[in-house]
């Protein structure tokens, strides 16, 4: 009869714990693919391309496509640091309640070419690598450690929110999706210098 009643309380433990692992699963699944094929789109993007193109910038006040992927690897270094801070202080999942913004909407928002935004100072090109090929090596490196973690850590994501500037409280989670989003949003861009009528042939 014992056994029995630990069986029981076992499955309803079980019943209770599984969706919850398996909510989390799901979510760290969906962030790498996102953060994969951002990652893949923009290497696609930009295959092919002589040191001049990289190079080329439509006007002075624009950025050529290397700025591009050097400020996105800078605004992603910017994000990753600012995630493990986020982790290593305690939980604050009450805090969940006041975000506004869903996963959707901020995907849809940030990769939204029609809003403009300036770059913080953190983000600016700063042009720190002497050659196109280390710079993409290195945002590939960078990105491919960010998917490792993404795709093993069982660190709760969901459950440290912290206020952001732009979109009010969000959590670790967004903010790493917030990551992909703006890849994609700067692929766009680089789609928009490689378009330009000036540009090398």
């Amino acid at each position: 009869m014992k056994k029995i009643i630990l069986l029981l309380a076992v499955a309803v433990f079980s019943a209770f714990t599984l969706p919850q692992q398996s909510l989390q699963e799901k979510d760290n699944a969906f962030l790498a693919q996102q953060l994969q094929q951002s990652k893949d789109s923009l290497l696609a993007h930009i295959s092919g391309l002589s040191d001049a193109q990289l190079a080329y910038k439509p006007a002075a006040d624009r950025w050529s496509i290397a700025e591009c992927i050097e400020h996105i690897m800078m605004v992603e270094k910017f994000m990753m640091d600012a995630e493990k801070k986020m982790m290593e202080q305690p939980a604050n999942p009450e805090k969940r309640k006041e975000i506004k913004i869903t996963d959707d909407q901020l995907l849809k928002g940030v990769e939204d070419r029609s809003h403009k935004a300036k770059a913080p100072e953190f983000g600016q090109p700063k042009h720190a690598y002497t050659s196109t090929a280390d710079l993409i090596k290195a945002f590939t490196e960078q990105r491919d450690q960010l998917i490792g973690y993404v795709s093993n850590t069982k660190d709760d994501m969901r459950g440290h929110v912290m206020d952001n500037p732009a979109f009010g409280p969000m959590d670790a989670y967004q903010l790493l999706l917030l990551d992909a989003a703006h890849t994609v949003r700067h692929t766009k861009q680089i789609d928009e210098v490689k378009g330009d009528a000036g540009f090398p042939k």
